[in-house]
């Protein structure tokens, strides 16, 4: 091969090299790095009624900062709100992907009107919790984990049940793959994704100017949070965790859903071994059930509620 040949094979891959290297570390971005929620932010709420909740969480006189250490060293942050009067039944409610544990102010006001102790983590990355990357439920079910302890610790007559709002639900279902004390009686799980990779490609494949073949974008996706985060996304598969939960299960989702495929959640209720309930939300789009239909939202909870004996 002449010397001008090699020159111009060499310049061909380094630029070939350069731009799957940015690329990748463009996907990497968007992907796999949390973005703190702002005051801000507040006015891109999708409801009046999250926002309001947020400042319910913020002023809460009983509101209380928490702290605990992940198994892998990161300080991680909570807000408890105790209820009104002495009670053993607490809820951890666990907030989506670009949030905090605010979010779920509207969630939280309602549990502690019925006299129930609420716990709203701060996932890694977010919030005032430490953490340089999004865990799409894979690490974060081990520090829910640990807040389930930390509650056990503090009461051991508790009564748990987890409540997870799209990744946060995602997190709930990995949660009940592991195995469990007897003090978690009930998880709910609001617009879960059942296979990340496949939650990847679909959320891929709706950006403006995704030219790049979804296997190619996937496969840089998943070498650089293997590489950068420690974690496989082919790894993040909620449908797995159910097959295996022991845990009562309630399922529900909009189905107006375009952000997570609302079919997700009927294959999550079909993998489920665990006793289980469903509920789709008509005309709901991705964690709207709460706002578009609070009452029968509400009275589904309570039901599943009354039926785990909570």
């Amino acid at each position: 091969m002449s010397k001008k040949n090699t020159i111009l094979g060499l310049g061909i891959f380094t630029a070939l090299f350069g731009g799957a290297y940015a690329f990748g570390n463009y996907i990497y971005q968007i992907s796999a790095v949390p973005k703190q929620h702002t005051d801000e932010d507040d006015v891109r709420d999708l409801a009046p009624e999250i926002t309001k909740g947020r400042r319910f969480v913020r002023n809460h006189e009983r509101r209380q900062d928490m702290y605990i250490d992940s198994i892998d060293q990161l300080k991680l942050h909570a807000s408890y709100i105790p209820a009104k009067d002495e009670s053993h039944r607490y809820v951890i409610l666990i907030h989506g992907i670009w949030d905090n544990h605010e979010a779920n102010g509207v969630y939280a006001e309602h549990y502690l009107e019925k006299g129930i102790n609420c716990l709203l983590p701060d996932l890694r990355g977010f919030g005032k919790s430490e953490g340089k990357y999004i865990g799409y439920g894979y690490d974060d079910r081990l520090d829910i984990l640990e807040w389930i302890y930390w509650i056990i610790k503090r009461d051991p007559e508790a009564k748990i049940i987890l409540h997870g709002m799209s990744m946060g639900a995602a997190t709930t279902l990995m949660t009940t793959g592991e195995s469990l004390p007897e003090n978690v009686k009930g998880a709910i799980a609001d617009s879960a994704y059942s296979v990340l990779r496949e939650q990847f490609a679909d959320t891929y494949k709706s950006f403006k100017g995704s030219f790049v073949p979804v296997p190619i974008a996937l496969g840089l996706a998943r070498l650089l949070i293997l590489l950068r985060a420690g974690y496989d996304i082919n790894r993040v598969r909620p449908i797995d965790a159910v097959q295996i939960s022991k845990t009562p299960t309630l399922f529900m989702h909009g189905d107006n859903d375009t952000f997570i495929d609302p079919h997700m959640c009927s294959r999550l209720y079909e993998a489920a071994n665990c006793p289980k309930q469903f509920c789709m939300i008509l005309g709901a789009g991705h964690i709207e059930g709460v706002v578009k239909d609070p009452t029968n939202y509400w009275n589904k909870v309570a039901s599943f509620l009354m039926k785990i004996s909570f």
